[in-house]
């Protein structure tokens, strides 16, 4: 399969790397990796990563065809069911499982313990994902909701596209910001050198969290965090970003060692609370989920330091 596509003129002088994966939406990485396989041509040549890309010139990537994922019904211990009807159903998700299937993970996730407790989601999606109106990370607990009835699916992902959905997160975080109530508004696009990354990009997607202390330790501070956008990795990426990493996060900055004495495998970081009007009543509905004992834990130790 190959992706011929005009050149436009926004990108004209763009590297080969930079305009293929801005016009194919694939990972500048991986088109850096075909274009030393020889795999990329401009106007029928063969072109490398760094050659710069005209206006109007005719851009062909040779693309492999999508692998696919499959749902595999199995239990998973720890998914809660918070609310169920005709239209939706809302889950507590426990750290450590994703909200559906991907390629890499082989771990549990939400949809498979959905199918194998015999819940019937929406069929709109891709197969891994039908039903799927929103994500968490894997290490991120907290609530979800997933869309049972076709109806409920547009109307869910027209609302979450509509920024009309309260998302409601608790971050422990390290260090105190400087102010304790703040906004952030950053863009957050791939990491340049690690595609498995989020970061604070220029020319990255418009992102914005609204921040407030909770609660003020010596070495931490408890924030809630309402969600403007809905990026990857935003509260992760954001936190970074002005020096308070969430704690037990490494991989967006977070000190190990404090992890460690925390007895954090994963950031503290939960989705809190989450309001929606209900597709199928018109009725404002909310729902909250208490901190689970891990991040329990962790609180005490800091309300005792």
């Amino acid at each position: 399969m190959s992706s011929i596509q005009i050149v436009p003129d926004g990108l004209d002088g763009e590297r080969v790397d930079t305009a293929a994966a801005r016009m194919t939406g694939v990972s500048r990485s991986r088109i850096a990796d075909l274009a030393d396989a020889g795999k990329v041509w401009l106007d029928g040549a063969a072109v490398g990563k760094s050659a710069r890309v005209r206006a109007g010139a005719l851009l062909e990537v040779a693309l492999a065809p999508p692998r696919t994922v499959t749902v595999v019904p199995r239990e998973v211990e720890g998914v809660g069911i918070v609310h169920d009807d005709a239209d939706i159903v809302v889950v507590d998700k426990p750290a450590g499982v994703a909200t559906h299937p991907s390629l890499g993970w082989d771990g549990p996730s939400v949809t498979e313990h959905l199918a194998a407790a015999g819940f019937g989601i929406a069929t709109s999606g891709a197969p891994e994902r039908q039903g799927v109106v929103q994500r968490l990370d894997v290490g991120t607990s907290g609530l979800l909701v997933l869309a049972k009835s076709e109806r409920a699916y547009s109307v869910l992902k027209q609302a979450f596209r509509d920024r009309t959905v309260t998302k409601v997160y608790h971050t422990l975080v390290q260090g105190h910001p400087d102010p304790f109530t703040g906004t952030i508004e950053a863009p957050i696009a791939r990491h340049p050198g690690a595609e498995w990354r989020m970061a604070v990009v220029a020319g990255g997607r418009h992102s914005v969290t609204h921040y407030e202390t909770l609660e003020a330790f010596r070495g931490a501070t408890l924030l809630e965090v309402h969600l403007e956008t809905g990026r990857t990795h935003q509260i992760r990426v954001h936190m970074q970003a002005i020096a308070h990493p969430c704690v037990g996060d490494p991989l967006y900055g977070g000190d190990p060692v404090l992890a460690a004495r925390l007895g954090l495998d994963r950031q503290w970081l939960h989705a809190h609370r989450l309001g929606f009007v209900h597709p199928g009543s018109g009725e404002a509905v909310s729902f909250t989920s208490p901190y689970p004992p891990d991040l329990v834990h962790a609180l005490e130790i800091v309300g005792r330091e």
